[in-house]
């Protein structure tokens, strides 16, 4: 089956509300395949801006101005003031001094401490009793909440990355749109992505659409505050399919005109040590998320990225970054084969199984296409 018949029979019947998908090499962009939705929708990246805010950090980090083991606390010293939320006593939170001090390098990945309300129930928990505000708000003072373990002890998804931004902003003295437009959508002529989109970018986005019991996907009220309090380096960027394969191609291409091919190399080498990744991210809250089991395969995680550690077969190759971003939009990003992709759509919550299903099978299609099936 072909890219574009995958797409066309994933959404019929409104099962999906609109797929666009993208592929990339070291060239540039590929095909660009859409049902249901026109081919230059914008769509909210949501977690896919994680990568590219890591691009951000990895360029401060080649310039001599960051260094990966540097703490965060000694940029941004209010890091220092997050405590950790210990198991609850009752309905009282327990926050306690952290054991260490967060690196840079463990911001980005995943090792920090932070985690994310919908997929930490002690988080939410305490949201709930404290009133604090979620991510998805845009206040600043959602990443203002307690790590969920000491850094550097464990892998847990959070808020990281919006740290990472503030690095970004506090060493370059720029807001992080001013810096990526310089720095990476300038040079790569991401002409769609920002984190502020205007009333003709939302005429070219759809609603976020909501799984029903029934199976129907329908347009719901949630929006990411526009403008939000401070720029979401971790899930705010809005743009295209076409760039962000554009970007994915760069990466492919050993870093193009944003990194040293050494950095990509880094980047995609797994960080984690002795740390492993959870066999279950339990959802916390059904509106944003599903559980997301573990894939069956060795896996690792390295700077901004998730790593697959073997070859699958008629897929990616050992080495391919991958990630997601929370309206079901997945990617992958294989350097071994010269391969990379995309699909989009807007859908809550989280690792819809229609969805999983269209990416993998997008995934498969791909690599049949291009005769490259991994060994």
């Amino acid at each position: 089956m072909s890219v574009q018949e995958l797409l066309d029979t994933a959404v019929e019947g409104g099962a999906i509300p609109g797929l666009v998908a993208v592929t990339a090499t070291p060239e540039g962009v590929g095909e660009i395949a859409a049902a249901g939705l026109p081919d230059d929708t914008i769509f909210r990246y949501a977690s896919m801006t994680k990568l590219i805010t890591t691009v951000a950090v990895m360029q401060l980090v080649e310039r001599g101005e960051l260094a990966l083991e540097q703490e965060v606390a000694s940029v941004l010293p209010e890091f220092a003031d997050l405590q950790v939320l210990d198991p609850f006593e009752g309905d009282e939170p327990v926050l306690r001094a952290p054991a260490n001090a967060a690196t840079v390098g463990q911001l980005l990945s995943h090792t920090a401490g932070c985690s994310y309300f919908f997929s930490n129930e002690r988080l939410h928990r305490y949201n709930e009793i404290t009133g604090g505000p979620h991510i998805l708000t845009g206040l600043r003072a959602s990443v203002m909440a307690p790590l969920i373990a000491d850094p550097g002890t464990i892998w847990e998804y959070g808020c990281n990355t919006d740290w990472a931004g503030f690095l970004v902003e506090a060493v370059s003295h720029d807001d992080l749109q001013t810096y990526l437009m310089a720095n990476v959508f300038g040079p790569l002529g991401l002409d769609s992505m920002t984190f502020l989109p205007s009333d003709e970018d939302r005429a070219r986005m759809i609603p976020i659409h909501h799984r029903q019991p029934d199976g129907t996907a329908v347009p719901g009220d949630l929006e990411l505050p526009s403008p939000p309090e401070f720029l979401p380096g971790g899930h705010g960027l809005h743009g295209t399919a076409a760039d962000y394969g554009r970007f994915m191609a760069a990466l492919l291409a050993g870093g193009d005109d944003v990194l040293e091919p050494t950095t990509v190399d880094l980047m995609f080498t797994n960080a984690l040590g002795d740390i492993e990744l959870p066999e279950l991210i339990r959802s916390a809250d059904p509106v944003f998320s599903n559980d997301i089991p573990s894939p069956p395969f060795p896996q690792g995680w390295g700077l901004g990225v998730h790593l697959t550690l073997v070859d699958l077969p008629g897929m990616r190759r050992a080495g391919t970054g991958d990630w997601a971003g929370l309206f079901n939009s997945y990617y992958w990003i294989d350097r071994a084969s010269g391969v990379a992709g995309a699909i989009f759509t807007q859908l809550l919550p989280f690792f819809d199984q229609r969805v999983v299903e269209a990416a993998i099978g997008f995934e498969q299609a791909v690599y049949a296409e291009v005769g490259a099936p991994a060994g």
